[in-house]
């Protein structure tokens, strides 16, 4: 199972399987960053798990393409992959490294769990995308995380219904930040406050949450909204400051460690995306977890995690009163706020469960497997 991004998502899925006693489960990782070397302390003993060398960046830069180092590190790799002899090869989105790999995988049936079928706004790449629509082509399996993903799959891909599965995305992100919780760092929540959290991009709708303030601050004056998270490259956060003028607001533009996230969403009365477009969200488990509501836009498979009236509000993309609306209602109603918070959490651990992703998983793998036969151009 090679691993990246997103790296949670990985071992946490890598580590469920594991626990299957028909399943032997090899993690290889690559390219990890400082922010999830943390997580590696939460792989299970049972799955083995090979750290690789790093390769000097950006790859495909002609001095790096070339470079001596990055072919060594590759072939070990490849080594690494041959010596373990998977049933099966098992990878996390796409990166430019898997078109390195792939192509010498040829003897065993790949699948990918693809997390963003199509590119943000604004966070196009060419050659990423390349590399997708070659791979797309030659895989025998494909995971996405909703029935509205496997629809754009099929229908922009052209694959057969009978090779994509909809999973839920899981637990993704929860544990990193709960261990704080375990450590005695519990933070009482704090009345009228609104948590927007994660990477900024376009497709995140900041700008409608920040005209939503004025209709909320004129029902809730004590309002406080947090936004927190590292803007994407081309992203105007100075212009968004700029909406932002008056002191409702706390800003941290920077990545954020699990520690400080976790105090963010101990502090949070609720938890806001609205965004004009996506696919799935990891910021929507980890809400769960900390039993708070959330209130989403209907875009993309996000209506698929969130009961409307229930762990949460679902509010049209684009409409700040409908936004103001929900999130002064739950501001308002502290018992329902609970409530939610509670159906959350209950959802979280049964609908999302890891046991329950991994035995889907599995019925997947069994079946690649019965119908796989090797075939030498398969990448």
């Amino acid at each position: 199972m090679p691993g990246s991004l997103p790296m949670d998502y990985t071992i946490q899925l890598a580590n469920a399987l594991s626990k299957n006693d028909e399943t032997k489960v090899k993690l290889l990782v690559y390219n990890i960053s400082s922010l999830d070397k943390e997580l590696l302390d939460g792989v299970y003993s049972k799955v083995e798990l090979y750290l690789t060398e790093k390769f000097e960046s950006p790859l495909f830069n002609p001095k790096n393409f070339i470079n001596p180092k990055n072919f060594i590190v590759l072939c070990k790799i490849i080594k690494e992959i041959y010596n373990f002899n998977p049933d099966i090869i098992h990878t996390q989105a796409f990166t430019k490294i898997d078109i390195l790999i792939l192509p010498f995988m040829h003897r065993y049936p790949i699948i990918t769990t693809i997390h963003d079928p199509e590119p943000h706004t604004g966070e196009a790449d060419l050659l990423l995308q390349f590399i997708k629509n070659y791979l797309i082509k030659h895989l025998n399996h494909i995971f996405v995380h909703g029935e509205k993903l496997k629809e754009i799959m099929i229908n922009k891909y052209k694959i057969p219904e009978s090779k994509v599965s909809a999973i839920p995305m899981g637990e993704h992100n929860v544990l990193p930040f709960m261990r704080y919780i375990k450590k005695g760092t519990k933070i009482k929540c704090e009345n009228c406050t609104i948590l927007f959290f994660g990477r900024i991009g376009r497709y995140k709708g900041l700008e409608y949450l920040i005209q939503a303030e004025s209709i909320i601050s004129k029902n809730i004056p004590h309002v406080k909204i947090i936004i927190a998270g590292e803007p994407v490259k081309k992203f105007d956060m100075d212009k968004h400051k700029k909406m932002m003028d008056n002191d409702k607001y706390i800003v941290y533009n920077r990545c954020i460690n699990w520690e400080f996230g976790a105090e963010l969403f101990q502090k949070a009365s609720v938890v806001v995306l609205p965004y004009i477009e996506a696919t799935q969200s990891g910021v929507i488990p980890v809400a769960y977890a900390f039993k708070k509501p959330v209130v989403i836009t209907n875009v993309g498979a996000l209506p698929e995690v969130v009961d409307d009236g229930r762990t949460g509000f679902i509010v049209p993309p684009k409409e700040p009163e409908a936004l103001a609306e929900a999130i002064i209602k739950l501001l308002k109603d502290e018992r329902l706020r609970k409530e939610m918070g509670r159906a959350g959490y209950k959802k979280l651990k049964t609908d999302m469960s890891w046991d329950k992703i991994s035995k889907m998983t599995i019925e997947v793998y069994k079946n690649v497997l019965t119908t796989h036969s090797l075939c030498p151009d398969q990448v």
